[in-house]
């Protein structure tokens, strides 16, 4: 196995998503300079910090938080860059695995009945062959023994991309954009944690909450590894 690693690693050496450099076998997707170096947002689970407040008059959301501040063209770009478009899988996991260290010790997934990703339409999965939402909650499902739920929320129509569209274009790019299928009444006074790559304007993620909210007595938490504050 070793051998076929080495292998596998000189023929196609991993490299650090962020800076280019050689990765160690103990590292994967990021070197440890990097990874220190990303921007925290300290979030963590603070009652009605600013993440949460972008919700206040679409849902009464119980909790808010993300690991990493968003900046276009800087590491956590290229993080997600990396796991949307160049197959990082594993980076996508361990993501995740990260986003649960962080909040575990604060009682942010107190009571939390599934993590539920938002989903990608069956045309752009079956292109890109993995959700990196689906993958970033089996990260966290890993790490909390909360299991992943896929089958209550759908995505309608493979819309266009959200990237380079002004915050107005974002919203009208989502509306109507998600709905919900008849699994989903089991979670009716259930409590789940959506889960997303990035959140900018919240538009995808309040379009997935206008699909579940009539869900009888639901309750929405919500995590993303990136957060564009501004």
């Amino acid at each position: 196995m070793g051998l076929l690693k080495d292998l596998r690693d000189f023929f196609f050496p991993r490299v650090c998503v962020c800076c280019g450099k050689l990765l160690s076998s103990q590292e994967e997707g990021l070197c440890v300079r990097c990874m220190a170096s990303l921007p925290r947002t300290g979030l963590l689970n603070t009652p009605e910090n600013e993440m949460e407040r972008r919700f206040w008059g679409i849902f009464p959301v119980e909790r808010a938080s993300a690991l990493y501040y968003y900046a276009r063209g800087g590491n956590v770009s290229n993080i997600l860059y990396g796991m949307k478009y160049h197959g990082r899988r594993k980076l996508c996991v361990q993501m995740g695995r990260m986003i649960a260290t962080e909040l575990m010790g604060t009682g942010f997934f107190d009571g939390i009945d599934c993590v539920m990703p938002v989903p990608l339409h069956k045309k752009r999965l079956r292109e890109r062959g993995y959700n990196q939402s689906e993958l970033l909650a089996i990260g966290i499902s890993e790490m909390t023994g909360i299991p992943v739920e896929t089958s209550s929320l759908i995505r309608k129509h493979n819309n266009t991309t959200q990237t380079h569209k002004s915050s107005f274009e974002r919203w009208e790019n989502v509306s109507g954009l998600f709905d919900i299928t008849s699994r989903a009444a089991v979670w009716s006074g259930k409590h789940i944690l959506l889960i997303d790559d990035v959140l900018t304007t919240g538009a995808t993620i309040s379009a997935c909450i206008d699909a579940l909210k009539v869900i009888p007595s639901i309750k929405i938490s919500i995590v993303t590894l990136a957060w564009s504050k501004s």
